[in-house]
């Protein structure tokens, strides 16, 4: 069965498009139609390419969905967040955890076990903080992933060297520890199914999830995730330079899933020398795989560009999330040939924040677009999902638009235009920053809207998306 979309506007013109199996097949303006094709009318709303999210942890933003929401926009102070924490703690089996996630010090302060304990006791809870580098176990928790017996650099460890509760990029031990036992944290079948809706709902076909040294086995669970139809999106995967045979074999074999590039997580309390990350990036080039390099802060910035340097720069190299890009640095970018991977959206999901907190020498360099253009550096956008919201236009709305929650302009020099914001989201998982386009051979991965593009832009609602196509089957359909 193939799929016709009828009265369809691509830019200023009005036609069909067919899509036969998994790609495009005819533009034009009356196509093929045979019966039993599944045929949208589009009514004159824009059809453009499925958008695809091209940083988001996929995992992790599942599991947030039956998790306490603790950040800034769900509680205002520390009375709210103890008050969040024992509510759940009231609805879950004494044997299950308390998860808590997007917190930020704001709300109630520098969190350890002590603190934890005297909102929650008498069972386990973990709360992470909204950058995503950080988890804080009461003591209950601590026992639970016998974090007092563990050597692991990212146990913060006080006085006598007990743990302070608080876990610095841990999550593959938790994961290690925790097992599937956890019930309240674990991933569920139906909370992948559940997210992957939510973003088809908003057009979004394909996802490429950057969760840096991901186990072998959490692999084969999102690949058969996507076989299973609890993933309808295109799926490209980050993976390390350790991925196992079997594991290789049985992902380059399933349709919709492709290995990504190798993400080097960089954090400024324990930055690598500039050898050994230059000896990363050439072990990765070796065996045929781009970088994915988690830049936040300009030290890290500039510590990736000269390993580049010394490495090499190799097709499909890519800075994750660039939120502060000098302005000199943006040359040197150009020519290795990069590519940024922006969140815009937290221009408005942080940016009142951004103003009290973040050096203003640096406000100008925060969540560049424009200047990133201007200057030929390749950009594509994802929302890092769930430390953002995973509403995909959302992020163009801040790119264009540069507006904080608050309604402050942050950057307005950086604000690009809506086709350009677009098409940040056109790019595939293994070519970002090549968009998609809605020709024959392209694949079949559609969003159909109910007005056009700049209308459905236009106010702060819902985007509203009549049907999301991928790879040729009809995934949401708001009718």
């Amino acid at each position: 069965m193939a799929v016709v979309v009828r009265r369809a506007r691509l830019g200023d013109a009005v036609a069909e498009i067919r899509v036969d199996g998994d790609r495009i097949t005819e533009v034009a303006e009356r196509v093929q139609r045979d019966p039993g094709d599944a045929v949208i009318d589009a009514r004159g709303g824009s059809v453009i390419p499925g958008l695809h999210d091209h940083h988001l942890h996929v995992r992790a933003a599942a599991a947030a969905r039956r998790s306490v929401a603790v950040g800034p926009d769900a509680v205002r102070d520390a009375a709210g967040f103890a008050a969040a924490l024992q509510a759940a703690a009231r609805v879950q089996p004494a044997d299950h955890w308390v998860r808590a996630v997007g917190y930020h010090d704001s709300v109630a302060g520098r969190l350890d076990s002590a603190s934890l304990d005297a909102i929650v006791s008498d069972r386990p809870v973990r709360v992470q903080h909204r950058s995503g580098t950080l988890w804080t176990l009461n003591s209950a928790g601590l026992a639970a992933v016998r974090a007092d017996e563990a050597d692991h650099p990212g146990i913060e460890r006080g006085g006598y060297g007990r743990p302070t509760g608080r876990l610095w990029r841990m999550d593959s031990f938790l994961s290690e520890r925790l097992g599937a036992s956890t019930g309240f944290s674990a991933v569920r079948p139906s909370d992948l199914r559940a997210l992957s809706l939510e973003a088809l709902a908003f057009g979004v076909t394909g996802w490429t999830d950057a969760t840096p040294q991901r186990p072998n086995a959490e692999a084969v669970a999102l690949a058969n995730a996507v076989v299973s139809g609890d993933i309808g999106q295109r799926l490209h995967l980050m993976e390390p330079t350790e991925l196992d045979d079997t594991t290789a074999r049985l992902l380059d074999a399933t349709a919709g899933v492709t290995v990504g590039p190798v993400k080097v997580l960089l954090s400024d309390a324990q930055l690598p020398s500039l050898e050994k990350l230059t000896a990363w990036m050439a072990e990765a080039h070796q065996a045929g795989r781009p970088v994915a390099v988690h830049c936040v802060t300009r030290v890290q910035l500039v510590l990736t560009l000269a390993a580049l340097d010394q490495a090499g720069s190799f097709p499909g190299d890519r800075i994750e999330h660039g939120a502060i890009v000098p302005g000199d640095l943006l040359g040197p970018m150009a020519r290795a040939g990069l590519t940024v991977i922006t969140q815009s959206n937290f221009v408005a999901e942080r940016g009142d924040q951004y103003l009290g907190e973040v050096d203003e020498g640096d406000l100008g360099d925060l969540w560049r677009g424009q200047s990133l253009l201007d200057s030929g550096v390749t950009v594509a956008a994802g929302t890092d999902a769930p430390f953002g919201a995973l509403d995909p236009w959302a992020g163009v709305r801040a790119a264009t638009r540069r507006l904080t929650a608050s309604g402050v302009q942050l950057g307005a020099s950086e604000a690009v235009a809506e086709r350009d914001a677009l098409r940040w989201w056109w790019g595939s998982g293994p070519r970002p920053g090549q968009p998609r386009t809605l020709e024959p051979g392209q694949p079949g991965d559609l969003c159909v809207l109910a007005a056009t593009t700049t209308e459905s832009l236009a106010g702060d609602g819902p985007v509203p998306v009549m049907a999301t196509v991928v790879g040729g089957q009809v995934l949401f359909s708001a009718s």
